[in-house]
């Protein structure tokens, strides 16, 4: 552990710190519009499938 810890200083106090955790918050928000609109869109396509089954029964 003692060994590490020079590391992780020279990381925090470097540009690639900040950067990598700018760049992982913005995938996260991405992720987490995906997600949105891939479940809205699922449950309209679900919908209409439905409405599509019980007009053709």
């Amino acid at each position: 552990m003692c060994r590490a810890l020079p590391s992780i200083r020279r990381f925090i106090k470097g540009e690639e710190g900040p950067t990598a955790v700018e760049y992982a918050v913005m995938v996260g928000l991405i992720v987490i519009a995906i997600v949105a609109v891939v479940g809205n869109l699922a449950s309209s396509v679900s919908a209409t499938f439905s409405t599509v089954s019980c007009t053709l029964s």
